[in-house]
């Protein structure tokens, strides 16, 4: 088969279309015939050489892909999946590529009235937010929210999904377009982060009950500074560093608490417990209409070296999706 290789690490020129050998189905996985994938901003940290995949991961960059079932491996007796099955799927790597092996427990149905190119745009964010907002945040409704990059693919899709459950949303986004967008989505509160303090803007509202935070380390203080008491902060990225100081006199005063979490060193059971989550909770609303993929633009699978480029340049709103 073909896949995406990073040939060294670097910039997307490290990105080779080459062909490669066939993935193997191995023990409770299934051999998916991949119709799409989707960028996510690990990739590109894993092509500059700072992600490497969790070990018996594919080398392959891709979290997340589209297809057809072409073969069962051992051990899927009776998992109800069955050659033909046009499916979605959470990876560990591997999505940039022609075939993908996927533990069972990571495949999801293609929702109804979503197409299976754009199904790929979904796996990735509806896990990683499901898990973040609910599992660990705790989101209910009625309470305020703060997303940083509402408009990446997680931003979009956390916006629509804690508006069906009934939070108020605010955001974070580096352009008016894109904060009007975001406004389109649902979310009430929109501050442009070039020219704004959302600290400020978040006190004016009353506070946030829960951030769902991109940045890391830089946005730390500010972060902690924007809650209000009892309010939780979840660091899902590093974008702005890994390490910074807090408060502890003020997250004491306040009550608040910080989680750190990552989705793709998770244990296989883990994952397909947010992956059965994410079916039973998040697919619904996909299926009536309250959560759309949102698709920046679709390339060919060969030019992931474009698309890597437009990722960094942040010059998307949305997934950016690679085809066959």
């Amino acid at each position: 088969m073909h896949a995406i290789r990073i040939t060294e690490p670097g910039g997307p020129e490290a990105l080779s279309w080459s062909q490669v050998p066939d993935p193997v189905a191995g023990e409770g996985e299934v051999l998916v015939e991949v119709a799409a994938t989707a960028v996510n901003r690990a990739d590109v940290v894993q092509r500059q050489g700072h992600y490497p995949p969790p070990p018996g991961a594919s080398e392959y960059p891709g979290l997340e892909c589209s297809g057809t079932i072409v073969e069962l491996g051992p051990g899927t007796e009776g998992s109800g999946w069955s050659v033909g099955d046009e499916v979605c799927a959470l990876l560990a790597g591997g999505g940039y590529a022609e075939r993908a092996a996927v533990p069972v427990g990571q495949l999801l149905p293609i929702p109804e009235g979503v197409g299976v190119t754009e199904a790929a745009a979904l796996p990735e964010v509806a896990c990683t937010v499901w898990s973040n907002l609910v599992m660990v945040g705790g989101l209910r409704a009625g309470e305020t929210v703060l997303v940083h990059g509402g408009g990446s693919g997680i931003g979009t899709f956390a916006i629509q999904f804690a508006r069906a459950l009934g939070a108020r949303v605010a955001v974070t986004a580096g352009s008016e377009e894109k904060l009007a967008f975001c406004r389109d989505l649902g979310a009430e509160i929109t501050i442009n982060y070039r020219t704004e303090d959302f600290t400020e803007r978040m006190r004016e509202a009353g506070g946030a009950d829960l951030i769902l935070d991109i940045v890391g380390g830089s946005y730390l203080d500010a972060n902690l500074r924007s809650l209000a008491t009892g309010g939780r902060l979840v660091v899902i990225a590093l974008m702005g560093g890994r390490s910074a100081e807090a408060d502890l006199g003020r997250m004491l005063t306040k009550r608040l608490s910080l989680h750190a979490t990552s989705l793709r060193s998770r244990p296989l059971d883990e994952k397909s417990a947010i992956v059965a989550g994410v079916l039973e909770q998040v697919w619904p609303l996909v299926e009536q209409g309250a959560i759309r993929p949102v698709v920046d633009r679709t390339l060919p699978m060969r030019n992931a070296a474009e698309a890597h480029s437009v990722m960094e340049s942040s010059a998307h709103t949305g997934k950016i999706l690679l085809t066959r």
